[in-house]
């Protein structure tokens, strides 16, 4: 039986430390084998201490992308700052075992926008990466264009739905929209996971 890898995904953390230490803590006592951070992390940049180093604490390995609330610089800088057990996945892709997961960050405001161009085509980058990996995960900070979470008022990226039709993974891990935290719903083949702040723990 091949060995199932466990994830906790969550987003918009908004620099709230104290969130972070109670999912390190979850985390460790559910055996969890990876953590994704799908973008807001920090508050506007406000502070990156403390988010990252109580998951690695916990041994546990973490990838991440950007939202709207810090740059792709500061990813990057967080990335590097806590070694090789932090990925930066925006426009990025990582094969753990036979899971393949890539993803992009930040924001989509329209179907012609360049951000909305720009999205597409880091996760096309990703997917190439990983395209023949058994299952495959997708992590965006937008909710995709048509989903259940544009209740909330906010339209979805375009690209992020034109991904997933296009590259097809197992799964979808999104944020952004608060109030969407915690909606699942299938997108063709794909489940989609509105993570924002309400941690999911699922295994693949």
């Amino acid at each position: 039986m091949e060995h199932k890898t466990k994830i906790l995904a969550v987003g918009d953390i908004h620099g709230d430390t104290g969130l972070v230490k109670r999912l390190a803590e979850r985390a460790k006592k559910e055996n969890v084998d990876l953590i994704i951070l799908a973008g807001d992390i920090t508050l506007g940049e406000s502070s990156t201490k403390n988010l990252i180093g109580p998951f690695l604490k916990a041994k546990k390995e973490v990838f991440l992308i950007p939202g709207n609330h810090e740059s792709v610089a500061t990813t990057e800088f967080l990335a590097e700052m806590y070694g090789p057990e932090t990925k930066n996945i925006h426009g990025y892709a990582i094969q753990k075992g036979n899971i393949g997961i890539f993803g992009a960050g930040t924001v989509d405001w329209g179907s012609e926008s360049r951000e909305s161009k720009n999205i597409f085509k880091l996760l096309k980058r990703g997917n190439e990466k990983i395209k023949n990996s058994k299952k495959k995960i997708m992590v965006t900070h937008m909710h995709p264009r048509g989903s259940k979470a544009e209740f909330s008022g906010f339209r979805g990226s375009p690209a992020v739905t034109k991904a997933i039709k296009k590259f097809k993974p197992d799964i979808l891990i999104s944020a952004h929209i608060h109030e969407a935290g915690g909606i699942e719903e299938k997108i063709g083949e794909t489940k989609v996971i509105n993570v924002s702040r309400v941690p999911k723990i699922f295994e693949i």
